[in-house]
């Protein structure tokens, strides 16, 4: 397999093969198999469903800035004397 990138793009991924230990190659193969790992799976239809499901339910919500204070207020008062 041949894969043409651009010098700036070549230097910056033989920094970070570099960095591990490893050669070019080798940091490829390994961010392709990961790559490969973390893609998608299972059933993109059942999984649209999911997602319509849990927007259908209703949860408590606030602004994000009160959110974030009442869960520092919690920590707060779990601390004790």
């Amino acid at each position: 397999m041949q894969v043409l990138i651009d010098e700036r793009e070549y230097r910056l991924i033989r920094r970070i093969a570099n960095r591990n230990n490893v050669t070019v190659a080798e940091w490829v193969r390994q961010t392709l198999r990961a790559a490969c790992r973390g893609g998608p799976s299972g059933d993109p239809d059942r999984k649209i469903a999911r997602v319509r499901a849990a927007a259908r339910l209703s949860f408590p919500t606030a602004e994000i800035d009160r959110m974030l204070a009442e869960i520092e207020s919690g920590y707060l008062r779990d601390e004790g004397p």
